[in-house]
């Protein structure tokens, strides 16, 4: 990947809030579609908001300094979201039937997710970053536009999108720098933490993994399956997140290691037909993405393709209709 030319594109491709044309009266809803669309523009903002703190940790450990301006233009990019899907939210709120507020279970999943990132390991965290935007790019964000099916969210998502977009390049990026040699060198290298702080670590993670299973579905699932009930795309996401955690250099990673013992565990008769409902808990996703959704060629051919191919077949994800 050329980092420099990306971060031109950045720096190019900055928009403002103000830039779209807010004039236009909000579409007509019915009741319920209405409380819900605000709702779901109510809590982007909070995982938009919980992505930039995200991008935050990663320049933090950054020590490139074209890779730290790119997480810099990424900070900026998800709060500017944040504000615009609050605004959208506020604009699809025409009768004010309720409060609205962020989903609890993402309030109670933010501090443990952004701990974990800082005291377990950084690679985790980007794990749940490219899940969380493959999830939106190619999923909720596509899935909650055709719902409200208006010109002021179309105009929206359209600038989202793009910004998305190079967020996905950087993600597949980053995830072979962490299952690169050179990585894994380093961290051999490494000293290891002292016992006491590997205890509170371990904590750390199973309090994350604890609070990620409600906030994932009430979050993520629940509203794609009122905006997406076939579940096309959300498979669709879930298939790539699927694929590349196959990757052999991937797959070698410890926290995918742990991801693949319970998707095995949960797709064995027996075992899954007992512990299905725990396994998914400490996966922290739901049952329907824990089977496997490709099959042996599609695996065999991911295996051989290099991160920047795989990121750019994602992306095509989200351009095709349905």
């Amino acid at each position: 990947m050329d980092l420099q030319r990306l971060l031109h594109k950045c720096h190019r491709d900055q928009w403002h809030i103000d830039d779209l044309d807010w004039s236009a009266p909000a579409r007509a809803m019915p009741a319920a579609k209405e409380q819900a669309v605000v709702q779901y523009f109510t809590d982007m903002a909070g995982i938009e908001r919980l992505a930039g703190a995200l991008f935050a940790e990663q320049r933090r450990h950054e020590t490139n300094p074209v890779l730290r301006e790119i997480f810099t233009t990424f900070i900026g990019d998800e709060e500017r979201h944040a504000q615009v899907a609050q605004r959208l939210a506020d604009h699809y709120n025409r009768h004010h039937y309720r409060t609205y507020t962020q989903n609890p279970n993402l309030a109670r999943f933010r501090p443990h997710f952004l701990n974990t990132v800082r005291s377990v390991a950084p690679d985790v965290g980007n794990t749940y970053i490219i899940t969380g935007e493959l999830l939106l790019d190619i999923a909720l964000l596509r899935s909650l536009d055709d719902y409200v099916d208006d010109h002021m969210s179309h105009a929206a998502m359209r600038l989202i999108n793009r910004d998305e977009s190079r967020h996905i390049a950087i993600d597949y990026y980053m995830v072979g720098y962490y299952c690169s040699d050179a990585y894994v060198q380093q961290l051999k290298h490494t000293p290891a933490k002292p016992f006491t702080a590997r205890l509170t670590a371990y904590r750390t993670f199973a309090l994350m993994l604890f609070y990620a299973g409600p906030f994932i579905r009430e979050v993520f699932f629940e509203p794609m399956d009122l905006t997406d009930p076939s579940g096309k795309r959300m498979y669709q996401a879930f298939k790539r997140i699927q694929l590349l955690s196959r990757k052999p250099e991937v797959a070698r990673r410890p926290f995918a290691r742990y991801l693949r013992s319970l998707q095995v565990l949960f797709n064995n008769p027996v075992v899954g037909g007992l512990f299905g409902p725990l396994l998914s808990r400490l996966a922290g996703l739901d049952p329907r993405v824990l089977v496997e959704l490709y099959n042996e060629a599609e695996e065999r051919r991911a295996a051989t393709m290099t991160m920047d191919e795989l990121a750019a077949e994602a992306l095509e994800d989200k351009h095709r209709q349905g």
